[in-house]
């Protein structure tokens, strides 16, 4: 575990826990029950008059998104900067900055857990603190773990996730949860054709150095070679790698298609994300601009559970279209199977909180 100074949080679990509440069930018929759930947590989300904001001290906050504004996790940002502008009056402004112009997930990360003040809410993976010794977030990026989009939204809306949100709160890291979300199952693409598992072997496949997305790797009987994000089209293009994994919006807005023109369904995790604001960004707000932080996540929880099944459909309908090359996983049994070594290694001390993830299916 990264050495982290512990600092004080303004108390805001509460908050957190209702921001969360929120009936999306991944399927195009979530809006009316998400945002009827989405007044409830504005409500009681209520620290102060959001609509008061507006004549309070004016903010500027800056989030971290590392991929382009057209993905699904770049409108997802783009709903809450529009969100907390409206519910503030203009006195809290989001300024977005995409495709990772302040570098890597890792490395933003890195940098306001550090206690840099140039970054103050970073969007990013849902298990990226399991390197700052959030063990409970890491149970996210098992994969195979969640059958199904409704299987998450069964997650992250029930009582237990405020338990994973809030987890960096209970270990002194200087940063909060505001919402959930999801970018799609995470597939795996190639610079030569694949069809299935056994094509896998021996390939270099692009990971961030995370011990699951390793293990996974290596069952698959490739070998995992860690590239930045931000690298990874060059490493594609040269050999360095001969395939990688991501969702599928993101796969087609970073032009991979152009190198790795292979994709095939397997999806292996769900790209569960969540927005982080740093306590630096949190003790310079009132409380009613708080609330108004807080209000604007709920809505964009629910908006983004809108959002990503519909645009992952019609991205991989574009997909066909242009000639890539897709290939379907009716029977993942083998890949659950090549997974199931690295699945216990990184469960089996969380054996009773696991189960209850997999006992939330839909």
């Amino acid at each position: 575990m990264k050495k982290i100074s512990r600092r004080s949080f303004l108390a805001a679990a509460g908050v957190s826990a209702a921001a969360l509440a929120l009936t999306a069930c991944g399927g195009s018929g979530n809006s009316t029950a998400a945002s009827t759930a989405t007044s409830a947590a504005a409500s009681t989300a209520s620290a102060g008059d959001a609509a008061a904001a507006a004549s309070d001290p004016k903010v500027t906050l800056v989030y971290a998104e590392v991929n382009p504004l057209d993905t699904i996790v770049g409108q997802t940002g783009s709903h809450f900067k529009e969100k907390v502008e409206e519910l503030t009056g203009g006195s809290v402004v989001v300024d977005v900055q995409a495709s990772g112009v302040l570098g890597s997930e890792n490395d933003v990360l890195d940098a306001i857990l550090g206690g840099s003040t140039s970054i103050d809410i970073s969007r990013i993976s849902a298990f990226a603190l399991t390197s700052y010794g959030c063990n409970k977030s890491k149970l996210l990026s098992i994969p195979f773990t969640f059958e199904n989009r409704a299987h998450f939204w069964n997650f992250a809306n029930s009582e237990l996730a405020p338990e994973f949100l809030n987890e960096p709160q209970e270990l002194g890291l200087p940063v909060r949860g505001v919402f959930y979300g999801e970018e799609g199952f995470r597939h795996f693409f190639t610079v030569k054709p694949v069809s299935g598992i056994a094509d896998f072997k021996g390939l270099k496949l692009r990971v961030s150095n995370d011990p699951v997305m390793n293990g996974m790797v290596e069952g698959l009987g490739a070998n995992p070679t860690v590239v930045s994000f931000g690298e990874l089209y060059s490493a594609l293009q040269t050999g360095v790698v001969d395939g990688a994994e991501q969702p599928i919006a993101n796969y087609k807005s970073n032009a991979f298609p152009e190198v790795a023109n292979n994709l095939i369904l397997d999806g292996h995790t769900l790209g569960a994300i969540q927005a982080v604001i740093t306590d630096n960004a949190w003790g310079k707000l009132t409380e009613n601009q708080q609330a108004a932080i807080m209000e604007a996540g709920a809505d964009t929880q629910a908006f983004n559970a809108d959002l990503s099944e519909t645009a992952e459909k019609k991205v991989l309908d574009e997909l066909k279209s242009s000639g890539c090359n897709v290939v379907d996983v009716p029977d993942k049994t083998p890949w659950q199977e090549a997974c199931a070594k690295v699945i216990s290694e990184n469960t089996s001390d969380q054996a009773e909180l696991y189960q209850q993830l997999l006992d939330m299916k839909a």
